[in-house]
């Protein structure tokens, strides 16, 4: 095997690997939603059912967390691609000496901590409501207030990152040149930067958007009465979570999937378009250019039809599949196997119980046939072990019969010598 030849097969192990890390987990989560089971698992395998997904839109804090996550981000779309694009604006035209601090104080909200902006922003805009002197019920204390102001703090500086990327390619001289023909400011930067400007705000707003949808660390204390799905998803793993959790991230990867691919066969299209507009002539210039179709040399737009189709068979076959046979096989056979495991433990307990009971049968036979052993020893069996209770049977079955004087002493030393004699 040549050299090059090991550096491909290590490539592709490699891609491999890393695709597989990087998209094993939504497959998994992805398959689970379709599983029967009532904890997500993808093995092993019940019954095929859409059921998770009906649940999914039957859980009101799930769809009460979509909607304030929604809510709040597009609250944080607007304010942080509007302070972003005021940043950049700014680093252009700021003192350039001074570029160099003024990008790092912009730049700072991202490496701090979102727990520490959380904290930052509740103290903060609890302090200015008391200075104010409004109530607990004011503005200033609602949590999607507190939630959308929190995250465009950090989030601003991402907007800004992405809009001075595109701002340096700006060419200062349009500017001057529609100011030379008489128009104001306001109209310079509406009509000549922001169509410049627009592919990175968009761009920035679906940052911000993304960024808001996920975030958790900030919003965990700003929420208030107004929990995201985020705060929501937490709370149902904290306390045990269902496949709906699961039907609910195939259906984010899905529209993630979609939409990407819809920008993916728009950009190819434009570059078809492109292409033809460069290598017309004058001519079809004047006319009318024959474009190829949309779906001709882009797979981008077949991979969105192929997925189109696919989603409408799913619903399709959702809408008339019914799992309740199967799920009912599985719990039949479920229920078959927990007895025979309930039967095989009695009969094992009962084999232990019927050894046991042999074995102590065989000890007490083995007991009861073995000799007494003769006392032969010169101590008279004084250290035998039941001499002392010998000695008190023979003195009870004397004292009840009666006992002869046969000592030589005359029984000086019986203990009832003297009532006896008092008698």
């Amino acid at each position: 095997m040549t050299s090059d030849k090991i550096i491909r097969v290590s490539i592709w192990v490699y891609l491999g690997i890393f695709f597989s890390y990087l998209l094993g987990p939504l497959i998994i989560m992805s398959i689970t939603a379709f599983n029967s089971p009532s904890f997500p698992r993808a093995t092993p395998w019940e019954c095929l059912t859409f059921e998770w997904f009906g649940a999914l839109f039957q859980d009101e804090r799930i769809l009460n967390g979509i909607k304030n996550s929604i809510l709040v981000g597009m609250g944080t779309v607007v304010l942080s691609v509007t302070m972003g694009l005021a940043g950049a604006l700014m680093l252009t035209q700021i003192w350039p000496k001074l570029r160099a601090t003024y990008y790092t104080i912009i730049i700072a909200p991202i490496l701090i901590p979102g727990v520490v902006i959380g904290i930052s922003t509740l103290v903060f805009w609890d302090r200015i409501n008391r200075m104010l002197g409004l109530g607990a019920d004011s503005f200033l204390s609602n949590g999607l207030f507190l939630t959308i102001i929190g995250q465009s703090t950090f989030i601003a500086s991402y907007c800004m990152l992405v809009l001075v990327a595109r701002l340096q390619r700006y060419d200062t001289a349009l500017t001057e040149a529609a100011l030379d023909l008489g128009a104001t400011h306001a109209q310079a930067f509406r009509k000549v930067m922001m169509p410049f400007m627009m592919p990175a705000i968009l761009s920035a707003g679906v940052l911000a958007f993304l960024a808001s949808f996920e975030n958790y660390n900030t919003t965990t204390f700003t929420f208030g009465e107004y929990p995201t799905l985020t705060i929501e998803l937490a709370q149902k793993v904290r306390y045990g979570i269902t496949p709906a959790i699961s039907a609910l991230a195939f259906m984010i990867v899905a529209l993630t999937v979609f939409f990407a691919l819809i920008n993916e066969a728009n950009i190819k299209r434009k570059k078809m378009v492109a292409e033809a507009r460069k290598d017309a002539t004058v001519g079809e210039l004047a006319g009318k250019i024959e474009v190829p179709g949309i779906i001709s040399r882009n797979p981008a737009a077949i991979a969105l039809i192929v997925l189109l189709i696919g989603t409408v068979t799913v619903i399709g076959s959702a809408m008339n599949y019914s799992p309740a046979q199967c799920v009912a096989s599985i719990q039949e056979q479920k229920r078959l196997e927990t007895e025979k495991r309930i039967q095989e433990l009695r009969d094992r307990r009962a084999k232990e119980a019927a050894d046991k009971a042999a074995a102590e049968g065989a000890e007490g036979g083995a007991t009861q046939s073995a000799p007494k052993p003769s006392n032969n020893s010169g101590f008279g069996g004084v250290f035998a072990p039941n001499t002392l209770q010998n000695e008190e049977e023979g003195a009870s079955d004397e004292g009840a019969a009666g006992s002869s004087n046969n000592s030589g002493f005359g029984n000086v030393f019986d203990p009832n010598a003297i009532g006896n004699d008092n008698n």
